[in-house]
């Protein structure tokens, strides 16, 4: 057999990065197994530790951030870190399904997640929140991680909250469903082929 070990075939991946704003050290596996995420912000926390063991994926993420200014930076730097890893770990995209949506409810709130690994970033989210935070990160920084990561690795998303009533429920709601999507769109479909009549997704 002459393929070579590459990337998309270990499916995984691992970076540090290094700004004046945050210092982030990450390494993820799309396969299941350990999730530590420690980001100083512990909704951020919650809601990423959700998506990937949702997403059926091992996450390792520490972020020291300039918090003593605000969320911003270490929220939209872990959702570009975050997206980095996935870009990294699928490599050509050879093999995935690609395409996948998927329902989560928490209680009273509804999410749905459509997602295409097309290679074009896209991101329309719409989350429905109403307050100014939960815990310590603004709701307006929750779309933009989504949004971040969605840039970063390459993926069209759209994610909204059909209905719900608490903001913790429907954040939370949205970022398993994103999970249940992603998790069956990066799934391995057994042909190796790219899913694309373009024969690229990149």
């Amino acid at each position: 057999m002459s393929d070579t070990i590459s990337v998309p075939a270990l499916r995984r991946a691992s970076l540090r990065r290094e700004t004046r704003e945050t210092r982030i050290e990450a390494s993820l596996d799309l396969a299941p197994g350990e999730v530590k995420v420690d980001t100083g912000i512990g909704f951020l926390d919650h809601l990423l530790s959700s998506l990937a063991f949702h997403g059926g994926f091992s996450l390792a993420l520490a972020c020291r951030g300039d918090l003593a200014v605000d969320d911003h930076h270490t929220a939209e730097d872990c959702g570009l870190v975050l997206g980095d890893l996935v870009r990294q770990a699928l490599g050509d995209r050879s093999g995935i399904r690609r395409f996948a949506s998927a329902y989560a409810p928490l209680d009273e709130a509804l999410a749905r997640a459509v997602v295409d690994i097309s290679g074009r970033p896209f991101a329309r989210v719409d989350l429905k929140l109403a307050r100014d935070s939960v815990g310590t990160l603004a709701c307006e920084n929750i779309p933009h991680v989504v949004a971040s990561f969605a840039t970063r690795a390459g993926i069209t998303v759209h994610l909204e909250v059909l209905y719900g009533d608490n903001d913790h429920h429907k954040a939370e709601a949205a970022f398993k469903a994103l999970a249940l999507a992603l998790r069956e769109a990066w799934a391995l479909s057994g042909s190796g082929a790219v899913p694309s009549a373009k024969g690229v997704l990149a």
